[in-house]
């Protein structure tokens, strides 16, 4: 073996076990090495531990003017499984490695003359998977440069694959008495648990979590956030992605953390079994890479919720049945109880134990059914530093607000006088004449000083102040402050212009009916683009789409509203206030670039609506009040620092633009994150059509899921 070869294969080794998901320096690990002889006809086996090396080259004949096409392959052993890539443009604007009957890996490139370019590196559907970042100089059109790549990603694949763990779950879905407010109640829970379990792994592991209904009800369980990049079967929406898991059967979700770190949660998506069945998801960044801020001294998650006296199933079937508001809860809840100031609470209120001058990264999750949340601690800074698992410029606050679905982690120093200090969460409400929760729940820091104080009486708690229960200014301003920490790549050419209506609406009662919305003859809906969305109910959209099976759904979801209007007017035309209800789809191609408006209207009320994307993230470029106005709001885009979320509570009597690139292959449905406006139909779904190929396709549906 010529010794320059063999030098960058042992520099190739030696700095992939030591980095393995950090960045990798091709200039650092080419240095001295012949590329005439990586490029040759054939390379050691060594390459990669004797795990991998070049099979001959071949030249490929490329398509009339697409100029020379360079083909190489690796072979590559691992547990007796080969692999083998496809051929390469000389390019290099394509990189796709197959791994038979293993692993899938593709690979980007974008080079520039000048610069450096960035290719993401990551699996689908593996049962180990890998996910990287790896820097290359521009490779011009050289047949060697592309020989060299190859060993490149093929070392960091295999090295990679020890990085990223499987992890197995059963979630056992049952009926369990639980006592709150004095009484005890049987809920549905995830084993036994209220919460129920947290979920913490790493980017790049994978997760196996066979859900088993042992309860009365049907359920799916929704993975809030992740991406679910090519396994949209395992999203979890009744009817759109999955029929549900009928009582004594069970399913198996399978699905990969890609290029995703933060707090995510999990929670039924059935009915209203999410006021009891929900749990964080916490994803830690990979082995040997840091948070971007200060190493916490703890992490604690910190999870707002709802509770209801009544079975919260009976509470909306009962809405149903009426059409008219269901009721309120009974409570807030952190951590699953309710506080100090709510009756026989006391004793159960959730204590965060701290030690003087700390630094704790609280990670708060707003699981609560209908309300978004106004959270604040007595005497403390909370310094953001990521919102739905997308970290942010860092700023300081007093006050969060935080949307259901949503997620803020702050952290916190431990500061002040060793004692006990209040957490306190009570409702947001933007909505005129709306019924809520007036409740305010609590937990408890408790500094741990090692003083006589520890072991005295307790001390009352210090209460921070908390901003009334309808300030916007209070909501806008902490929205405001997030940004992404750094540029991000937002696109001024755009493929798709959409603009959506948000609001509520009324039916008219059927003759002789009495109803219990307004006027005691009208049924409360809710609609995007005037039309209320109803839900299948003897197949999936996903199963639907992906047999192609007809009637299920209609694909001419309007692009704009059907008319247009002053939609924050206070006396809009009650003839604009009943919508269509249909099963109707957005189409997007593969790789299009979305901009949409969402916009409030003040049918019925104007309100603050939580807007949730399942599978993907997308950039807040703007937020306003008013109708938007795509001649003057255009000046107010941030295409500098926009922050990336999965849920935006689009602004009371306003609007907000979103920006996204239709990546992921799939059905995906958006809604509103008030549970209630979702039963009302304020839904619709997009339809990502397959891209190019197989790692650009909808993967095929497993072999347990669950038919209607």
């Amino acid at each position: 073996m010529d010794a320059n070869a063999g030098a960058f294969y042992r520099r190739l080794n030696a700095r992939i076990d030591r980095r393995k998901s950090s960045e990798v320096d091709a200039d650092e690990i080419t240095e001295g090495a012949d590329s005439r002889k990586l490029g040759g006809s054939a390379a050691p086996a060594e390459a990669c531990g004797r795990r991998a090396a070049l099979c001959p080259a071949r030249g490929i004949a490329a398509p009339k003017g697409a100029g020379q096409w360079v083909h190489q392959t690796i072979c590559t052993q691992l547990n007796d499984h080969t692999a083998t890539t496809h051929e390469i443009s000389s390019e290099l604007q394509a990189l796709a490695l197959r791994w038979i009957g293993w692993l899938q890996l593709q690979a980007t490139l974008q080079p520039k003359a000048t610069s450096y370019s960035r290719t993401r590196l990551s699996s689908i559907g593996a049962r180990k998977t890998t996910s990287s970042t790896l820097r290359q100089h521009s490779l011009g059109a050289m047949a060697s440069p592309p020989s060299r790549m190859l060993i490149l990603l093929s070392c960091l694949a295999l090295s990679l694959l020890a990085g990223a763990e499987v992890h197995h779950h059963e979630f056992v879905v049952q009926e369990t008495p639980v006592k709150r407010l004095c009484k005890t109640h049987n809920i549905i829970t995830v084993n036994g648990q209220f919460p129920g379990p947290t979920l913490e792994v790493r980017e790049g592991d994978t997760l196996v979590i066979n859900v088993v209904n042992r309860a009365q009800y049907d359920v799916t369980i929704h993975w809030h956030g992740i991406r679910q990049l090519r396994t949209g079967w395992a999203d979890g929406p009744e009817f759109v992605t999955q029929c549900p898991i009928k009582p004594g059967g069970s399913y198996k979700y399978r699905f990969t953390i890609e290029g995703q770190e933060g707090t995510l949660w999990w929670h039924a998506h059935s009915s209203w079994l999410r006021a009891t069945v929900y749990g964080a998801l916490i994803i830690r960044p990979r082995e040997n890479k840091t948070y971007p801020f200060e190493k916490p001294s703890r992490e604690v998650p910190v999870i707002l919720g709802e509770w209801w006296n009544a079975n919260p199933v009976d509470v909306i079937r009962e809405a149903q049945r009426t059409g008219g508001a269901p009721n309120v809860s009974d409570a807030f809840t952190i951590n699953g109880q309710p506080g100090d100031f709510l009756k026989c609470s006391e004793k159960e209120t959730t204590a965060i134990p701290v030690k003087p001058g700390e630094t704790a990264l609280l990670r708060f999750i707003n699981a609560a059914l209908n309300h978004e949340l106004f959270v604040t601690i007595a005497q403390h800074k909370m310094t953001v530093v990521a919102a739905d698992a997308s970290y942010t410029k860092p700023f300081t606050t007093s006050v969060l607000m935080i949307a259901p679905g949503q997620t803020t982690d702050v952290l916190v120093t431990m500061d002040q006088a060793p004692t006990r200090y209040y957490v306190a969460a009570r409702a947001y409400v933007s909505g005129q004449n709306v019924a809520f929760d007036n409740t305010t729940t609590t937990a408890v820091i408790e500094y741990d000083c090692g003083c006589a104080s520890d072991f005295g009486p307790k001390i009352q708690p210090a209460f921070p102040a908390l901003p009334a229960f309808n300030d916007t200014a209070a909501a806008t301003a902490f929205a405001a402050g997030i940004k992404s920490p750094d540029r991000v790549k937002v696109h001024e050419n755009v493929d798709e212009y959409l603009f959506f209506t948000v609001g509520l609406g009324l039916f008219n009662c059927k003759p002789g009916e009495l109803c219990a919305g307004p006027n005691n003859n009208t049924r409360f809906t809710a609609s995007m683009n005037n039309v209320s969305f109803v839900f299948p109910k003897k197949d999936s959209l996903l199963h639907a789409h992906y047999y192609k099976v007809p009637g299920v759904f209609t694909t001419d979801f309007p692009a704009y509203p059907p008319v247009q209007f002053d939609y924050t007017a206070k006396n809009v035309s009650q003839a604009l206030w009943q919508p269509v209800p249909a099963t109707k789809l957005y189409p997007l191609r593969f790789g299009s670039v979305v901009q949409l408006v969402l916009q409030d209207t003040s049918i019925v009320t104007p309100e603050n609506h939580p807007i949730h994307i399942h599978g993907y993230d997308f950039f807040i470029l703007a937020e306003g009040f008013g109708n938007f106005d795509p001649k003057k709001d255009v000046e107010k885009f941030n295409y500098v620092d926009p922050p990336q979320r999965n849920t935006v509570a689009v602004p009371v009597n306003g609007w907000t633009v979103i920006q996204f690139v239709a990546d992921n292959p799939g059905v995906w449905l958006m809604h509103c994150h008030l549970d209630v406006h979702i039963n009302w139909g304020l839904a619709m779904a997009f339809l990502v059509e397959d891209g190019y190929g197989e790692l650009q396709s909808l993967e095929p549906p497993p072999v347990d899921l669950p038919m209607c």
